[in-house]
């Protein structure tokens, strides 16, 4: 049964279900009310595609920091049948950074399940090797998981440096010059607070389905250089053995959506 199919299916039973090997992640919209930026919250079998929307009570932190340095709250819009809408008072069009980290949630998986999805989030060889380990003892899989997903809202031309937010997991933006084609970029993974090395982290296009593949290094640091503009998302997933529970594993999500202007949007903006 391809991944695809099981969601379907779970979708009948579980919203929890639903959420498990897939990332949740903002999108930005135009018309919110004058000095208000709306946003939409959701999971999606595949970006750009929200499917399933997060509920407000889900939320355990979030915010949105304006171009100031202002960190503003998100209020509730409207609850949509595929996605959760906010709204911050930051004005469209403007810098800003959101964020929203969500309640963990525990589920079991089929073993043919489990496959598909240490596949999709590419998971560590020790990860494989453990996992093995509990087949052979007869052992299935549970997992508690948590989500934060971030998006960057950057003034095309301007530098695209960012700075943490209060997540468990976060992704920082750490390139001094502008975000744009073929431009090397720097991205940095923290763990609480701390840099996360060799997480495997996937850079998908809303443009073409396009998905790259960058493993970070001791830094948490993972270097790209966008092939296309428009709609990008950055996905990791780290997962690991429980420390406080036998044969039980966490994994914490983490995406961030941003955008790489076209050529001439971005030499537009330049003085």
């Amino acid at each position: 049964m391809a991944f695809r199919d099981w969601l379907v299916g779970c979708a009948l039973v579980s919203v929890a279900c639903t959420a498990l090997a897939h990332d949740t992640w903002f999108e930005s919209h135009p018309g919110a009310a004058p000095g208000q930026l709306a946003l939409s919250l959701a999971t999606g079998n595949r970006f750009p595609q929200q499917e399933f929307p997060a509920g407000m009570e889900q939320l355990v932190a979030s915010g949105c920091r304006s171009a100031a340095g202002k960190v503003l709250p998100m209020r509730l819009l409207q609850d949509r049948p595929n996605a959760l809408w906010l709204r911050a008072a930051v004005q469209p069009g403007s810098a800003a950074s959101c964020w929203a980290q969500l309640q963990p949630v525990e589920v079991e998986i089929e073993p043919r399940i489990v496959e598909v999805y240490l596949k999709e989030i590419q998971a560590s060889t020790a990860v494989r090797e453990a996992w093995a380990g509990m087949q052979r003892r007869g052992v299935g899989w549970r997992e508690r998981y948590t989500k934060h997903a971030r998006i960057e809202m950057l003034r095309a031309g301007a530098a695209a440096a960012t700075q943490p937010v209060p997540m468990a997991m976060d992704v920082l933006l750490r390139s001094d010059g502008p975000v744009a084609v073929d431009r090397t970029l720097v991205f940095q993974v923290l763990n609480d607070g701390q840099p996360l090395a060799e997480l495997a982290v996937e850079f998908q296009s809303a443009a073409s389905g396009l998905g790259i593949w960058r493993r970070t290094d001791a830094q948490g640091r993972v270097s790209f250089s966008p092939p296309l503009p428009g709609r990008w998302l950055l996905r990791g997933t780290e997962l690991y053995p429980s420390t406080t529970r036998s044969d039980w594993w966490e994994s914490r999500f983490v995406t961030l959506a941003f955008e790489v202007p076209a050529a001439g949007a971005a030499a537009a903006t330049r003085p």
